[in-house]
């Protein structure tokens, strides 16, 4: 097998904007088929990515024997179901985040997986953006110094009670659909899970799903990462990187730009806050979606492991249900 044969489950937005159009872009990649709960859906979305098969339900392409890997970019309430269902269909699967609904359901599609002998990855795609690999390589060597607290914040505005992002039993809410970057990235950089959780989480009334939430996430050796997450505030994201003898500050570290130059800044010695000595780093334009798909497509042909196991899904959603239960 000289490439990876894609089928997409679901026409969600995330997978037609952005996803597919990235792994049909992706090395070692092939885009074969998609599906959607109906037919004349699956159909117009074949004909408007160039995708040579359109089927009208998700078992009909899992049925599909040309089909070796799935992308699911279902509700947060369906991952478990498809991805454990594609399992069985001999899939392997690259699933949006957060895998599951809880912690628990995630670790049953994890052994559905291995049990079958498939791959399991959760789509955290910025993890494989060059300036992340860079980030974390300076990080790891020391460029700042020991690592001592990690702040980041992530918004965005959204009050459509129709919306998935809205809705309690879609698995819906800010930590859920954000803040889990937040608590993905803290405990990528301390390379460690957190020993105590303190969050404060405001609900809204009338939809019951978090808006604006707050955690403190204490690691190993009294390391901090504390961060904000919104969907009822003006769009932004940054994260900060402080160690003992500097700090690192992402300009857009989630949704990076594919087509635009992205920076890094890196500040460590000077005469801060006048005059800090801070060198920026510039990464040419690179699609994290393409990436992604491509060290998927890697794992799968060469039968190495995936670059995150399934198993930091499951811790991921342990920290965000101890959040959610505050």
């Amino acid at each position: 097998m000289s490439s990876l044969r894609w089928g997409i489950i679901s026409t969600a937005d995330i997978g037609m904007a952005k996803v597919t159009p990235a792994i049909q872009r992706a090395e070692r990649c092939e885009v074969v088929a998609i599906a959607s709960r109906s037919r004349d859906r699956a159909a117009a979305a074949a004909a408007e990515l160039g995708i040579p098969r359109a089927y009208g339900s998700y078992p009909e392409l899992l049925a599909d024997d040309d089909v070796d890997a799935v992308y699911i970019p279902l509700p947060n309430d369906r991952h478990a179901e498809w991805t454990i269902k594609a399992a069985a269909a001999g899939k392997h699967v690259l699933c949006e985040k957060p895998l599951a609904m809880s912690s628990a359901q995630a670790n049953e599609m994890a052994r559905a997986c291995a049990s079958a002998g498939v791959k399991l990855a959760e789509a955290f795609m910025y993890r494989h953006h060059p300036s992340w690999v860079e980030t974390v390589r300076l990080v790891d060597e020391g460029a700042i110094g020991r690592l001592q607290a990690v702040q980041s914040f992530f918004s965005y505005y959204n009050d459509d009670p129709a919306n998935i992002r809205n809705r309690v039993e879609h698995g819906g809410g800010a930590i859920m659909d954000i803040g889990c970057y937040c608590i993905n990235l803290s405990r990528m950089l301390f390379a460690a899970e957190p020993t105590r959780v303190e969050a404060v989480v405001r609900r809204d009334p009338e939809m019951g799903i978090d808006i604006v939430s707050s955690a403190i996430l204490e690691f190993p050796g009294g390391g901090q990462s504390s961060f904000t997450c919104s969907i009822r505030a003006e769009s932004y994201q940054r994260v900060h990187i402080f160690g003992t003898t500097g700090r690192i500050e992402i300009e857009i570290p989630f949704n990076i730009p594919p087509d635009r130059e992205t920076r890094v800044f890196i500040t460590s010695g000077g005469d801060p806050p006048e005059a800090p000595a801070t060198r920026t780093l510039t990464f040419p334009p690179a699609d994290q979606y393409s990436i992604q798909a491509s060290l998927f497509a890697r794992a799968v042909l060469e039968d190495t492991p995936v670059p995150v196991p399934a198993g930091d899904a499951v811790a991921n959603l342990k920290v965000i249900e101890t959040i959610l239960e505050t």
